[in-house]
């Protein structure tokens, strides 16, 4: 005897979303993909329960954890498919910026990972898929700073250089210029060369193969942040950035054997006047070649010991100009009225009346070239006493790049 069939119910198995991990450093990319449709005519639909295929793609990340590396790129790796889009955002910081590679698989940031630094990273594929990781990197064990001339948003003269001194010495030389970026208004040619600061520490100053061009605008961007610069040095832990425009085309010309200052604005004598320079024949006397004004620093008390003459001098001096970091300056001395234009026989430095030397100091600014010219010299400005750079060859500065 047969029993009656028993009715059997179907229902669509119970999908459940799936969740996102991040495992050793590796994220998982998951997206439930769903169709949301009426049946057809025919009462066929997309599936048993008109649910498309999960999509399940895992990426990895190179840094990983609470104590990453720094100094290195970050890079995103998709196990499967293509990538859409890739976000590195620091919890303090910007973002870095990155690319994907023509494969789609991976992406990679322009920039390092800073030390010290915590890191979110949100990747999207092409898929849907999406998920996030994060890391911190080491912090520093010793850090490097720098100092920048000229200071930002300020008017030089046409001889001023970018000049960066280093509190630390810098061994990756390359790896920090590299992320040194000089941009101009014009298109000034220029390069980059590294020396010895007068005061022993590393210094990198950028000059143009001539003197700059009235009204150009110039800027730095020193996007070292995450950079090492090497055994002894430290990290650089921030970026910098400096703005400046270039003013009045002007040059001080001083000549050593005729006891004449002059400066020429433009192209034009705007002044002519008697000065004294440096005792020939021994550490009294003046450098030769081109120096450019550092400082306009007004009355200040100069005094023979700090520049190794012993007690010669003790003074305070108005309208006081600054030439190099040894000490030579341009200066009011009255006391040394009786040899403006007949005879050197200073200090070292170039000496005129409280008139004369007030009338120039009013008109100079800072980046303004004194080209000195004469046999009654000591020798050529040094490329690290003040901004000597003026007085190496082009070829030969150019060779001071650590990029050449």
């Amino acid at each position: 005897m047969f029993s009656a069939p028993r009715h059997i119910r179907r229902t669509a198995p119970l999908v459940r979303p799936v969740r996102l991990t991040l495992i050793a450093g590796t994220a998982v990319l998951g997206a439930t993909l769903t169709a949301c449709s009426g049946a057809s005519a025919s009462g066929s639909d997309k599936g048993a329960a008109g649910v498309a295929p999960a999509h399940d793609t895992k990426i990895s990340v190179n840094l990983q954890g609470t104590r990453a590396t720094p100094g290195k790129p970050v890079k995103v790796t998709l196990g499967a498919g293509k990538l859409k889009a890739v976000t590195v955002s620091a919890a303090e910081g910007d973002a870095l910026t990155g690319r994907i590679s023509a494969d789609g698989r991976t992406w990679t940031s322009d920039r390092p990972a800073a030390p010290g630094t915590t890191y979110g990273v949100e990747a999207k594929d092409t898929e849907g898929g999406s998920d996030k990781a994060r890391f911190t990197t080491a912090g520093a064990d010793k850090v490097n700073k720098l100092t920048l001339a000229p200071g930002k948003n300020t008017t030089v003269g046409i001889a001023q250089p970018l000049s960066i001194v280093f509190d630390n010495p810098v061994k990756d030389r390359a790896a920090v210029e590299k992320a040194l970026k000089v941009s101009t208004s014009n298109n000034t040619e220029g390069s980059w060369g590294w020396l010895q600061d007068y005061s022993g520490r590393d210094r990198v100053d950028w000059r143009p193969k001539e003197y700059w061009k009235s009204g150009t605008k110039v800027t730095l961007d020193a996007d070292l942040n995450g950079i090492d610069s090497g055994p002894s040095g430290g990290w650089f832990v921030r970026d910098y950035r400096t703005t400046f425009t270039i003013g009045t085309n002007q040059v001080v010309k001083v000549d050593l054997d005729r006891h004449r200052l002059a400066l020429k604005r433009d192209g034009k004598t705007v002044m002519d006047v008697p000065m004294s320079a440096g005792t020939p024949g021994g550490e009294k006397a003046s450098w030769r070649g081109t120096a450019v004004l550092m400082a306009k620093e007004g009355t200040i008390n100069m005094r023979s010991e700090t520049v190794g003459l012993g007690d010669a001098y003790d003074k305070m001096v108005d309208s006081s100009m600054r030439l190099t970091w040894s000490g030579m300056y341009a200066h009011a001395a009255p006391w040394n009225a009786a040899y403006f234009g007949v005879a050197n026989h200073s200090s070292g430095c170039v000496g005129m009346s409280d008139v004369n030397a007030g009338a120039l100091y009013q008109q100079v600014r800072v980046g303004d070239p004194f080209e000195i010219t004469g046999a009654d010299a000591k020798g050529t400005v040094a490329e690290g006493n003040g901004y000597g750079a003026w007085n190496v060859a082009w070829f030969d500065w150019q060779a001071k790049s650590a990029l050449k």
